[in-house]
């Protein structure tokens, strides 16, 4: 069989569980770490490898651009997937080489996630309605709606901050917060 034709039948077969929670998102997610777990009974029952590499590809600039290569082999021949991530250098409260690990994290998982197909359909912004469709009506004594977004502010943006140098999304905080102007400013700006 061709690794083609090897590759395929994992695509369709594999499966990695979300088995990490976001405490601040509220949210499950699986991390490269998961993703590679999952692959290892793959390895001998297809007679495939796969690696994944890193290498910096731009570092002259404000945001070091790390490149994350997943592959699958079989010994003859490869495929590869690539995913390109920056580095945030300007990012508070993490040390240099959490930055880096944070990036080359970020960058495996969307690799391995580009070579397999991993489809996010079942992700809990895929299947949030975000309210939509429930009964209109307020919780008494608050003006409130009862699926009301909490709100993003200066106060608590630190969790926001968080959140997003550990390779979440802005979209996904807008998805599911109400972002004052000024926190957006800095989130969108870092």
């Amino acid at each position: 069989m061709k690794l083609h034709e090897k590759l395929s039948l994992i695509q369709s077969e594999f499966k990695a569980k979300k088995s990490r929670f976001n405490n601040f998102g509220k949210y499950n997610f699986r991390s490269a770490e998961d993703i590679l777990e999952a692959l290892k009974p793959y390895n001998q029952q297809h007679n495939v490898y796969f690696t994944v590499s890193e290498k910096i590809v731009l570092a002259d600039t404000e945001f070091p651009i790390m490149e994350s290569i997943a592959t699958i082999s079989d010994g003859t021949d490869t495929i590869q997937a690539v995913a390109i991530v920056g580095v945030d250098l300007n990012q508070k409260g993490m040390q240099m080489p959490q930055k880096f690990g944070s990036a080359s994290s970020y960058g495996k998982k969307y690799a391995l996630g580009n070579l397999l197909l991993i489809d996010d359909t079942a992700d809990a912004d895929a299947t949030n309605s975000h309210g939509k469709g429930t009964i209109n009506r307020t919780i008494q004594g608050t003006g409130k709606q009862p699926n009301q977004k909490p709100t993003i502010s200066m106060k608590n943006i630190d969790q926001a901050k968080k959140f997003l140098s550990n390779g979440g999304l802005l979209k996904t905080l807008q998805e599911k917060y109400i972002i004052e102007a000024d926190a957006l400013a800095i989130l969108t700006n870092g």
